[in-house]
């Protein structure tokens, strides 16, 4: 009886403690234990070896044996993604938003995936909406740096301007120098509407946002120039070189042509030369040169920089100045004199087809080359990512 009764006491608690144990038990999710690893490595597996076809496959394989598994959700449609079948790549992640069950955190791994899908296929309406979603999530600070690729694709520049002071508050980094790019935008805009109080007001909220960069100042001297201000636009290009002395280069001629109009130009040869000697390019050379008057030292100042630096553009430079010169005092004839006009002719043309193409701009990120300037490259995107030295001078 005493072995009954302490049989009874040791049985009840395990039978309970089993019962317990077996209340819990998912059949369902042992089965997705089973068989989710073996699938989805499978699939991992098609995938590092490159073979995307394979790999959707077997995740689709794997997403129909158990549509609840989320995991495998996302590796689907992350493969549609790459392989640009976005329609499908979409399908895959409304239906996981469409999950009653599905927990908060792969909710919102989901709203990402989806707008990532609409950036993708350039549904980029849809892509903003998406993005909004995201607003005080996980992916907050990733959703507004796409809002901000966003918004400067379609040129709104004002909704830009917003994005980037609230990334910029947000400890994010330093977006001063692409505010001022936007605020630049918005007074070519004005400029355009012909607003020139909307211009002016633009001009000086990028001057005041980024005080030292080059842009503001370049583009206030042309405005400023462009209105009859010689004097000012000197002294703004003035500043220019003493802070971003790299890019005077982009303004060197207009700012020649300031100097003769406002009957300074003594004073902005010197400035040219001290800058020159620091970092010559065939933009400060051809600078000086128009503003030389004698042409024997025009001439001289061109060869020099030809034996300092022999280039196809400092070439065409001295051949052209060398054509277009009469006999120097002395009586000696241009450096084409000895070859018949049409020689000489064919010479020059020559020189030049062959510094044209070194006359571009290359991005650094990218290597797009133009013949113009651009403060955000079109092949890119980037911002100030084109040096502003021709390619003949880096």
């Amino acid at each position: 009886m005493d072995f009954e009764l302490a049989w009874l006491l040791w049985a009840l608690p395990l039978a309970f403690a089993l019962g317990w144990v077996a209340s819990r038990l998912d059949v369902r999710q042992f089965r997705r234990d089973q068989k989710e690893p073996k699938a989805y490595h499978k699939g991992l597996n098609f995938l590092l070896n490159e073979e995307h076809d394979k790999a959707i496959d077997a995740f689709i394989e794997a997403v129909q044996q158990d549509p609840d598994t989320s995991d495998l959700h996302f590796a689907l449609g992350n493969l549609f993604r790459r392989r640009g079948e976005y329609e499908r790549a979409v399908r895959v992640h409304q239906h996981l938003l469409g999950r009653a069950d599905l927990p908060k955190d792969e909710r919102v791994r989901a709203q990402h995936a989806l707008a990532q899908d609409y950036m993708k296929a350039g549904l980029f309406d849809r892509a903003e909406d998406a993005y909004k979603a995201l607003a005080g999530s996980a992916f907050d600070t990733e959703s507004r740096l796409a809002l901000l690729d966003l918004h400067e694709r379609a040129r709104e520049w004002q909704s830009a301007i917003e994005v980037a002071r609230r990334l910029e508050g947000s400890g994010t980094g330093s977006f001063a120098s692409r505010i001022a790019h936007y605020w630049c935008e918005l007074a070519l805009e004005a400029d355009a509407a012909h607003q020139t109080e909307a211009a002016d007001a633009a001009i000086a909220e990028a001057r005041e946002v980024a005080p030292r960069d080059a842009r503001p100042l370049l583009l206030a001297g042309e405005r400023a120039a462009a209105r009859g201000d010689p004097a000012e636009a000197l002294r703004l290009w003035n500043t220019l070189m003493s802070v971003q002395p790299a890019s005077f280069n982009l303004v060197a001629r207009r700012y020649a042509a300031s100097a003769r109009a406002a009957g300074k130009v003594g004073s902005a040869l010197e400035r040219l030369r001290s800058l020159y000697e620091k970092a010559p390019t065939i933009d400060l050379l051809e600078t000086m040169a128009s503003l030389e008057s004698d042409a024997e030292a025009r001439q001289q100042l061109m060869l020099s920089h030809l034996r300092e630096h022999p280039t196809m553009a400092a070439a065409q430079a001295l051949l052209a100045s060398r054509s277009a010169s009469a006999p120097g005092a002395d009586g000696s004839p241009p450096a084409t004199a000895a070859l018949p006009a049409e020689d000489a002719t064919a010479l020059r043309q020559a020189v030049r087809r062959a510094a044209r193409p070194l006359h571009r701009y290359r991005c650094a990120a990218c290597g797009f080359e133009a013949e113009h300037y651009f403060w955000q490259c079109p092949g890119c995107l980037g911002w100030d990512t084109y040096p502003p030295r021709r390619l003949e001078d880096l």
